[in-house]
This record gives structure tokens, sequence and C-alpha cells, in this order.
């Protein structure tokens, strides 16, 4: 096995049986890296020769100890530029760590790296970054998903052991299930949000992409936590996240949501997850149909509370403070205009303006209000749904990775993509996607696919146990696809 190959797991294993070091694990991603990323182009920035510093000094008995950690480009990390994958930050070094990063270090890890994304985080394809076009691994003429498509796709085309990403409505989830690993959102006030530049304030959690369950359980132990900085971040125990590792799903009680399985989803999408929640019920848990009522109305709330708080955050992006500062300005209000306008890219724009319209006077009750109101309907139905079952088995994304540029002018049609993972951020509990299986499309035969599990709010782990017997009973985690070297 190369060392690229490696799980977090594996390469802990082998640091501290003396079999590798962690100087060896960044020679081994910087000659992956240097062959596959020009092709996959996940990376924005790597800097080989300050990790192979930190690698020197790593101490291989902490918990990450000497683990290279990919990171989101919304996430601040000391002295280095965070773009949000945005011109507007195209100038931006960041002055401070993110408390997940200040986390990582602590536990041994070593940040590395910035990962494509969409702009501020709003897409499903990473096509709406200001850069480049990250390519999914397994077929280059596609989407690896978003926002997060840069982390996901470099860990599937393992150029990374692990990386961050951040999940405002299943920014996480989504690609990994299109790229073939493993995604996990942690609960709403599970990990600090400080240094992660906001895009809704209420929905954003940052969480980890991985080859393995394990390995998003580790990530999760090193970065969870109350942080007094971030006044969501919630003050109650963190739970060991692989405590239940190994137990089997014996008397567990998993939901499946009628309204999770609708017309229009791809036709191998519902073989593979009803194959899948059948491998469940082999390993001794039962299965129970459940209702989430207000399923229906998730995108229309999503994107109504989204760009709201998308408005109000991105308000501070005025080319005074920091970030591109137009031109010759005639006066302050062309400053605030023309620097906005040249910053910002269109999605972002049209966010921002939906944003302003449904908070604006005469609006507010009719669309935000009203919004929160059934948000609030939301959380009620899972509540319900928990008080039956331990965790909610459903697919990640409808549709397999479709080709770029394929939705760029639909963007309703773009939205869609994350039917099964918004309500998750309203509601504020967590999920986790694992791979499941493969589809074939328009000549590609190999497309992953995704089984989505929801756990209660602070649940992770029991949510990891059940992710992680499915996926040790099937081989899916272990396939990877083969990526051509050189420029796509």
């Amino acid at each position: 096995m190369e060392i690229f190959e490696l799980s977090v797991s594996g390469l802990l294993d082998a640091y501290r049986n003396g079999s590798l070091s962690p100087v060896d694990a960044i020679d081994a991603l910087e000659a992956r890296i240097n062959a596959v990323d020009p092709a996959v182009q996940a990376y924005l920035a790597r800097d080989f020769s300050a990790a192979r510093e930190a690698a020197a000094q790593a101490d291989v008995s902490l918990p990450l100890g000497g683990v290279p950690v990919g990171i989101k480009d919304v996430i601040n990390v000391i002295g280095e530029q965070c773009t949000a994958g945005s011109r507007i930050l195209e100038s931006y070094r960041a002055p401070y760590d993110a408390t997940v990063i200040v986390k990582l270090r602590a536990a041994g890890a070593i940040p590395f790296g910035r990962l494509n994304m969409d702009e501020f985080a709003m897409g499903s394809s990473t096509e709406n970054s200001a850069y480049q076009l990250t390519r999914n691994p397994w077929d280059l003429s596609r989407i690896p998903g978003g926002s997060s498509g840069g982390s996901a796709a470099a860990v599937a085309a393992q150029e990374a052991f692990a990386t961050l990403g951040s999940d405002t409505g299943g920014s996480i989830r989504q690609p990994a299930a299109l790229c073939g690993c493993v995604g996990l959102k942690p609960s709403y006030g599970r990990v600090s949000r400080y240094g992660l530049v906001a895009y809704a304030s209420s929905l954003d959690q940052i969480g980890p992409f991985t080859k393995t369950t394990r390995d998003a359980a580790l990530l999760l132990n090193a970065i969870a936590g109350k942080d007094p900085r971030d006044s969501t971040s919630l003050d109650r125990p963190v739970d060991d996240a692989t405590a239940l590792l190994g137990k089997d799903l014996t008397g567990l009680k998993l939901g499946i949501p009628k309204e999770y399985f609708v017309d229009g989803m791809d036709a191998q999408v519902r073989e593979a997850v009803e194959v899948a929640i059948r491998q469940c019920e082999s390993l001794g848990a039962e299965l129970v149909e459940i209702s989430l009522p207000h399923t229906e109305c998730a995108v229309g709330v999503y994107y109504i509370v989204a760009t709201a708080e998308a408005s109000a955050n991105l308000a501070r992006f005025d080319g005074v403070r920091y970030g591109h500062r137009a031109a010759d300005p005639k006066n302050l209000l062309d400053h605030y205009k023309r620097s906005r306008e040249e910053g910002f890219g269109s999605e972002v724009k049209r966010r921002i303006i939906l944003g302003t319209y449904v908070l604006s006077s005469g609006y507010y009750d009719a669309y935000y209000l009203h919004a929160q109101k059934v948000r609030t309907l939301m959380r009620k139905d899972f509540t319900d749904a928990f008080e039956k079952v331990d965790a909610i088995i459903c697919p990640t994304s409808p549709d397999l990775a479709f080709r770029l540029g394929e939705r760029t002018d639909d963007p309703l049609k773009m939205y869609l993509a994350d039917i099964f993972t918004i309500a998750a951020n309203l509601a504020g509990i967590c999920g986790i996607s694992v791979p499941c299986g493969f589809g074939v499309a328009e000549g590609t035969p190999r497309l992953p696919i995704g089984l989505q599990f929801l756990g209660k709010s602070f649940d992770e782990p029991r949510l990891l146990q059940i992710a992680h017997a499915y996926e040790q009973s099937t081989p899916w985690h272990k396939e990877f696809p083969t990526v051509p070297s050189g420029p796509a």
C-alpha cells in the first residue's frame, strides 16, 4: 500500500510502530498532489516546506500527532490567505487561527493547504469559486459537489488523509456522497464557528471529510467542545466519538422517512439506498417508517433563512476595512457599490439580493418570520421522530454527480441538489454520509452514491456507531478512483 492510501488511523499506527514518520507522510502527499491535482484542482494553495517543518517537530504520541489535515478556504489559519473562494477576499491573510485550527494543533495535527469551494459556501457544485473548477476524481468532466468540493475531492483523490469543510445546507454531506468519502456534519453548537467566515450563522457547522467513519470520529474528538469566543458553542460534555464504534445494531431502530423517497430521484440512487437499508436490517436494526411532514418546505425555508443571514453577514465586506477595494471611487457610495459589485460573484449577489428583500420593510413578516415559524415545525418533526427511532436513514443526494456546467443556468435545479440535507441544518441535528454503492451515467461506469444517517442533537457517538457498523459490513469505503496524472 502506498503511503497516500492510508487512512488517518493507519497513518497513526504507522507512526507509532516506527514504520513511517510525519515527514514521510508530507513527502508522499507532495508527490501525490503534484501528480493528480493538476487534473482535480482541489487545492488553491499548499506550502510543503512549512508542513515539512511542522512534521519534523510533530509529537506522534498525541491523538492526531503528525497527521496533515486539509482546510477549506473559509476557515482562518494564521498567516495564510483565506479567500472564501471570493475575489473580494483575494488579498486577505488571516491574523489568527480559528478555534478548530487551535484544537487541531493541540491534538498534534498539521493544518495543510487551502481547499477550493463555492464562493462564501454558496453552491452545490464548487462551480461558483472565483478561482478554479474542482473536478470529481471519479470523472473529471463532473462536479465534486459543493460547497466543500475541494475538501471532498482531495480525500477521494487521496491527495489528503483528512480535510475540514463547512456545512450550511449539506455542504459536507453532499460532496462526500458525490465523491465517495465520509462526510460528518456535527450538531449545531458542537464545534466552534469562531474563525469560520460566516454564510448563515444559525446554520453553519464545521466538520470533517475522511476515508472512514473511525477517522471522522477521531477528527470530531479533536475539534469538538465549548468555546467562550463563540456564543453558539454549547457548554455540554463532549462524549468520546469513538466510544461506540464496533458495536452492532441489535436493538436499534432506524427510521425511514417516506418523504425522502420521492419521484424524480435517480433510480440507481434509490436502489442503492434500499439495498443499504436492508443491509442495516440484516445487522440487527429494526426498520420503522416515519414521517417528516414539513420536508416539502425545507428548500423554501432554507433559501429565506440562509439568504437573510447572508445579507447581514456579508454587509461587512465594504472595501473599507479589508478585502477588495474599487479603484478611484467618485464618492463613498460609489466606493461601496463598485467594491461589492467587482468583488462578489453572481451567485453571491443573487443570494444577497434575495436576503435583503425578505428582510425589508413590508416583507419581513410575510417571508422571514413565516419561514422561522415553519423551521420550528420542522424541528418538531425531528423531535417527534427521534422519540420513536435512534437514527434516520435516507439518501444523501437525489442524483449522481452531474456534468460541469449542466446546471449553472438553472439555479432552482441546482438548489434541489441539497433537498435531502437541508433539513438537518434547519433542525440543528447531526448527520453523516457514507458510501453505499455506485451508479452509471452517460458512459461513466462508476459514480459514487451516498447513504445518509441523521441523529439526535449531540448524539454523534450513536450516529457514528450506526454508520461504522454499516460501513464495515460493505466494501464501498475501500474503493477509490484512478486519477490520471497531469491536467484534465
